[in-house]
C-alpha cells in the first residue's frame, strides 16, 4: 500500500488562489484571507471538486439569487 499526500488549491472564478503556509491548515482563516482579494468569497459556497493531476482542488461558487 503507498499513500500519496495531495496538495490543495483553492479557486475562485477560475483563478487559482494562493494558500500560505500558516493558513493551510485553518479553513476558517484561509477564507477571511481569500476574502481579502475577492470579497464575495464570504457569501460564496464550498464545493470539492475533486482531485486533479495530484491536486485536490476546492472551488468558491459564488452564490446565485435574489436580494430581499
Amino acid at each position: 500500500m503507498q499513500i500519496d499526500h495531495l496538495a490543495r488549491a483553492y479557486r475562485y472564478d477560475g483563478i487559482d488562489l494562493p494558500v500560505p503556509p500558516h493558513l493551510a491548515e485553518d479553513p476558517q482563516g484561509l477564507r477571511a484571507y481569500h476574502a481579502t482579494l475577492y470579497p464575495a468569497i464570504l457569501n460564496a459556497e464550498l464545493v470539492d471538486a475533486g482531485v486533479t493531476a495530484g491536486v485536490h482542488v476546492t472551488e468558491y461558487r459564488r452564490a446565485v439569487g435574489t436580494k430581499g
